[in-house]
C-alpha cells in the first residue's frame, strides 16, 4: 500500500514517470534508431537487392571477381553485420521491455489506489443508506 502511495504521490509532485522521461543517451538512441530501421520492409527489402547486386556482379563479371562462388566475403560481412546487430537490437529491446514494466507497476499502483477509495466510497453510501432507513 505504501509503495502504491510513494508512486502515485511522485506523480502529483509534478515529477516525470520515468517511462516518459525524454532523455536518453547517445547510445540509446542510435540502437532505438537501428532498431527501428533494421525491423522495417525497407532495411529488408534493400539488404536482398544488395545481395542479389553481390552476387550477380561476382557471378557475371567480365573481369576481376573479387568474391568467386562460395561468396566468402559476402559471408563474412553478413556474420559481422549479424553480430553488430544483434545486441544493439537486444538493448533497445530491454530498454522496452523495462518501460513495460513501469508502465505495468504504475498501472498496479493507480488499480490499487482506485480499489481503495471504491470501498471508501462504498462504506459512505452504506452509513448514508443506514442513516436514511433510521428516518
Amino acid at each position: 500500500m505504501k509503495k502504491e502511495v510513494k508512486i502515485i504521490s511522485k506523480i502529483k509532485k509534478g515529477q516525470i514517470h520515468p517511462t516518459l522521461n525524454p532523455s536518453k543517451s547517445f547510445g540509446q538512441k542510435a540502437s532505438d534508431t537501428l532498431t527501428k530501421y533494421a525491423g522495417s520492409w525497407g532495411f529488408i527489402i534493400g539488404f536482398v537487392v544488395f545481395l542479389l547486386l553481390w552476387m550477380s556482379a561476382n557471378v557475371y563479371a567480365w573481369t576481376n571477381e573479387w568474391d568467386p562462388y562460395p561468396f566468402i566475403l559476402l559471408n563474412l560481412v553478413l556474420s559481422c553485420v549479424a553480430a553488430l546487430q544483434a545486441p544493439i537490437i537486444l538493448m533497445s529491446q530491454n530498454r522496452s521491455a523495462e518501460k513495460d514494466r513501469q508502465h505495468a507497476e504504475y498501472d498496479y499502483a493507480v488499480n490499487r489506489k482506485a480499489e481503495r477509495e471504491i470501498k471508501d466510497i462504498k462504506k459512505q453510501l452504506e452509513r448514508i443508506e443506514r442513516y436514511l432507513h433510521k428516518e
